[in-house]
């Protein structure tokens, strides 16, 4: 077994590479499986499948695919580094910008062009407009990369913006969700969140649309908390079967 002392740069590098692709909760499951004595390919089936092959040549590069009790002690560390929240801060949107700490467009838009494993969004008001919409277009594009929308099926009666099945085809492949009807009534889809790679995650009072991004006075709060994250995205797909119906991608 390797220690301390034996730990190379190219260890580091791979210890490193693990903490960025894991989730909290991914981590701690592979830990226990090998804490369990379960082998490394039994393990990582907890993993989120797109990322199995590139954990399993993180580990061969660096030797240690046969070393399940360091690989289990480090992503303990990966779970409790996960688990903390690193930042809190706010982000203004208003005419003129007064706030001085940065619009949506600038914070929340880069950020999730930024994206290296997943974005989760959700929101009332979808438009063309907004810098989100490109964004996420974009991101959804990217291999490794999963977008997951939820949307409200009404925000876009009478032509007022994009219709669902506009936002399905635009955000393709990624996942689109919108409202149906619960207990007889519609379900109106007033949170507006983003989640961003299972870490970051923004709760904000604004749409997507340009108004939101420039005109009106909004405020969102960006909180560094890979647990919280991670619980927000969990929760939603629990209420899933409830509340939401994944919209089919149009056919030309």
């Amino acid at each position: 077994m390797a220690s301390l002392a034996d730990w190379s740069s190219a260890n580091s590098e791979a210890f490193r590479q693990l903490g960025v692709l894991l989730t909290g909760t991914e981590a701690g499951l592979v830990a226990e499986a090998l804490e369990d004595g379960e082998s490394l390919t039994s393990a990582v089936g907890a993993i989120d499948v797109a990322k199995r092959s590139e954990i399993a040549q993180i580990l061969g590069a660096a030797g240690l695919r046969f070393d399940g009790e360091l690989i289990a002690a480090v992503l303990r560390g990966v779970e409790g580094a996960r688990s903390a929240t690193r930042a809190v801060d706010t982000l203004w949107t208003s005419p003129g910008h007064v706030f001085g700490t940065g619009a949506l467009t600038t914070s929340l838009v880069s950020m999730v062009e930024g994206a290296r494993q997943s974005v989760v969004c959700s929101t009332f008001n979808f438009q063309k407009t907004s810098g989100m919409w490109t964004a996420l277009h974009d991101v959804a594009m990217r291999p490794g990369v999963s977008v997951r929308a939820y949307i409200d099926a009404e925000a876009s009666a009478g032509g007022r913006g994009p219709s669902a099945d506009d936002v399905a085809e635009w955000l393709a492949p990624g996942a689109v969700l919108q409202t149906k009807r619960f207990d007889g009534k519609p379900v109106r889809n007033h949170a507006k969140f983003v989640a961003i790679d299972h870490r970051f995650l923004v709760v904000t009072s604004a749409n997507f649309s340009w108004s939101a991004e420039y005109g009106n006075v909004e405020l969102g709060v960006v909180i560094d908390d890979g647990h919280l994250a991670e619980r927000v995205e969990g929760e939603l797909r629990v209420a899933e079967s409830f509340l939401y119906e994944r919209v089919s991608r149009a056919r030309h």
